[in-house]
């Protein structure tokens, strides 16, 4: 049995179809199901079912698929260990990030980083929430940059800060006109009832966030347009489509010709928990370490 068995089986495990696996993999189809026939024959059992349009895992091949992850994971933890401590190399960090909140982080993070650590290499995987805890669970990125509640048991994090939540609406919304000292009167979410809301779309973990302080405020969202992007969402309510609730990181930018109302809401202010995860029990490198340490700094300096 040689580690790249067990490498491409559990290639075949995540895609689900060969094609995809080896495309992934950089190898001939043929080769790869070879590859799986003979890994079968040696253990004499079949670890897929195959038919002409699915791939499915038997129940020995999902019990050998957990065992090689496991092993492959400590592969790759000796790997790093010795790296570090041999420091015949820098290092490379992949991190997974939500795009529009990396797009407005990462340029605050990334050159500081770089700064320190011009010898490690930063690889950045963008992908919706969902994805990305998938991605980090099946060891794709060490790192992920999201927000909780996390949906993956098999994963866990280190908060970096929270953020708080504003309020989106279009200009000359009745809302703007209430002011107090020359400020807008913050809002509460049990006055948006009645409301047309735009928000993310599944997968999104964001829109989570908001149906659930809406639900907790007594009411469903009445959602009338959904976008994978809060660029857009913010240009769709600054032209009177809705309202929509904003993170605040995100509701500075001002880089589109549409730009909303942000009005506070009322205390206590709701906020989303932005973390750095990871796979449970998986070795972090001194690289990936130093990363966390560099965001950690970065948010709270961006907090004050």
């Amino acid at each position: 049995m040689e580690l790249r068995q067990l490498q491409y089986a559990l290639q075949i495990a995540s895609e689900r179809n060969f094609s995809r696996a080896a495309e992934k993999l950089h190898i001939a189809q043929p080769s790869l199901s070879q590859q799986l026939s003979k890994l079968e024959k040696e253990i004499g059992v079949l670890l897929f079912q195959r038919n002409t349009s699915t791939v499915e895992l038997t129940h020995a091949g999902a019990l050998f698929m957990d065992q090689a992850q496991k092993i492959m994971d400590a592969v790759e933890l000796l790997r790093q260990e010795m790296s570090d401590i041999s420091q015949l190399r820098g290092g490379k960090v992949m991190v997974g990030s939500m795009p529009i909140t990396g797009a407005h982080l990462l340029p605050h993070v990334l050159p500081s980083f770089k700064r320190k650590y011009p010898e490690i290499e930063i690889a950045l995987l963008e992908d919706s929430s969902m994805n990305l805890e998938k991605l980090t669970a099946g060891g794709k990125t060490d790192l992920s940059l999201l927000s909780l509640p996390l949906q993956e048991p098999s994963l866990t994090y280190e908060i970096i800060g929270e953020e708080k939540i504003d309020l989106a609406v279009p200009a000359g919304h009745p809302l703007t006109e209430r002011t107090k000292d020359g400020k807008h009167v913050p809002v509460r979410i049990e006055e948006l009832s009645g409301e047309s809301f735009i928000v993310l779309k599944k997968g999104q973990g964001f829109r989570k966030i908001t149906f659930d302080l809406c639900q907790k405020a007594g009411f469903e969202p009445n959602v009338v347009f959904e976008s994978n992007n809060m660029e857009t969402i913010q240009s769709l309510v600054a032209t009177g489509m809705g309202i929509t609730l904003v993170p605040r990181f995100i509701s500075r930018s001002s880089r589109s010709e549409f730009v909303p109302i942000y009005l506070p809401l009322s205390e206590p202010v709701p906020s989303r928990t932005l973390v750095i995860a990871y796979r449970r029990g998986r070795y972090l490198s001194k690289a990936a370490e130093a990363f966390i340490d560099t965001f950690k700094e970065t948010m709270q300096d961006l907090v004050k």
